[in-house]
């Protein structure tokens, strides 16, 4: 029997372990910037520096999910931070583009902590307080806004070596992995499981659950409201500075003003998906989502009008601080949405929690990998700043048509189950 006490630190300690992983992983939207500049590199080379770490804590995101229902995430948690501290700071001592590469690849492990962690909190709550427990956790995304407020200050304070700025992050990482292993312990199943000699699935078993459809719906959810909000967490800095032509201090505060709220709310969307349902929470996502992106990706443009009298001519664009406020308004429900994209998972695959969790997280992390690859590439052969929000905008339209057509197809089978529980927006096992 646990108590509230051992939940709570187990909850608290995987969520700030989480908020330093997240900081690593985007780390190179700052840093990225720096090392831009020393190599000389084109907006898609840079695009895919950023977006290389993201790429590894995205596949990794499976075994590691996969290896925490099996080992248990205490101790799988522990040794990936402390591989992900050795390769942030042996990033310091490349000097060439494919080494940087290389090193980015091994950073990326700070990604694949959300699906330890996932695993690890939802097995110390009951189904009914586990939106708001993963919700909390997943505050740890506020680690993006810790980089792109404090790393462009560390550069400042540290005489502009971008190097010494990984070296304080590497011991950062480092330090939290011994502090969780002494004030941690093992998850009850786990701890039940070492007791009684009981066996655990093996790897091909824990990927069963992947042959439903409607993971793969979840995922393409997430692929939104978490890689989407992975790519511009890295990219807005480098938009602020291109687009509007701002210092790069000032347009990481901008940046960081965006990915705080996409993090600090997740606990109020997994409030709210306990309480409403999750698939609610997702229409105010998705709906709120193509709303801002729509008119963010409208350019800046020139017009001439024929009047009575001549030529008028004017501009429409929008101004810096309107932008930034419908990033903040994104941030936001992307946030809901995350929480809310997790609160399915822990209720349909309780024992699958690792490697359905797993899945879906290594599809939206993948969304933080391509999309910022197209993101420069769009910048380089389409030559608009706001298109990458014209791509977002369709993204983001296509998984808002499939979830809407697909609860009306289960509504339209009169299931009475779909009126039940509020937390079961969907009956398990229907491939929707």
């Amino acid at each position: 029997m646990t108590t509230p006490l051992e939940k709570r630190r187990a909850l608290t300690a995987s969520m700030l372990a989480f908020t330093v992983c997240f900081a690593v992983w985007t780390i190179f939207s700052i840093i990225g910037v720096k090392i831009k500049a020393d190599l000389g590199l084109s907006d898609t080379q840079f695009g895919v520096l950023v977006a290389t770490p993201v790429l590894t804590g995205s596949l990794s995101r499976l075994f590691l999910g996969i290896w925490t229902d099996q080992y248990g995430g205490r101790m799988v948690y522990v040794l990936q931070m402390l591989a992900t501290a050795l390769a942030a700071y042996l990033l310091t001592l490349v000097t060439t583009y494919e080494m940087f590469l290389v090193a980015a690849l091994g950073v990326g492990l700070a990604g694949g902590s959300f699906a330890v962690g996932v695993a690890y909190v939802s097995r110390w709550y009951p189904k009914e307080q586990q939106g708001t427990a993963l919700g909390i956790f997943g505050m740890g995304n506020v680690g993006a806004a810790v980089t792109n407020f404090a790393a462009p200050l560390l550069l400042v304070v540290l005489g502009g070596a971008w190097q010494s700025v990984a070296q304080v992050y590497a011991v950062t990482l480092a330090v939290t992995a011994v502090l969780f292993f002494i004030f941690t312990k093992d998850d009850p199943v786990h701890a039940s499981n070492k007791l009684t000699g009981a066996k655990h699935p093996s790897f091909v078993e824990q990927l069963e659950p992947l042959k439903n459809l409607q993971v793969w719906r979840f995922s393409l959810y997430y692929f939104f409201v978490f890689g989407a909000y992975v790519a511009l967490a890295l990219w807005l800095p480098r938009y602020y500075v291109g687009a509007y032509g701002l210092e790069l201090a000032t347009a990481g505060m901008l940046a960081a003003a965006y990915a705080l709220p996409g993090s600090i709310f997740r606990a109020f969307g997994g409030w709210l998906s306990d309480k409403y349902g999750a698939r609610a929470v997702m229409y105010w996502t998705f709906i709120a989502s193509v709303a801002c992106t729509f008119i963010m990706s409208y350019p800046a443009t020139d017009y001439t009008v024929a009047g009575i009298t001549g030529p008028i001519n004017f501009n429409i664009t929008i101004p810096l601080e309107v932008f930034v406020g419908l990033t903040i308004i994104l941030g936001f429900f992307m946030s809901l949405g995350k929480a809310a994209v997790y609160k399915h998972i822990p209720v349909y695959y309780p024992d699958h929690v690792g490697s359905v969790g797993g899945m879906v997280g290594l599809i939206g992390g993948l969304g933080g990998f391509f999309l910022p690859i197209t993101f420069g590439m769009m910048n380089d052969f389409i030559g608009v700043w706001t298109s990458c929000f014209m791509l977002l905008t369709i993204l983001v339209a296509i998984a808002l048509t499939w979830m809407h057509f697909a609860i009306r197809r289960l509504d339209k089978k009169r299931i009475p189950e779909l009126r039940g529980p509020r937390n079961l927006p969907e009956l398990e096992g229907l491939k929707g």
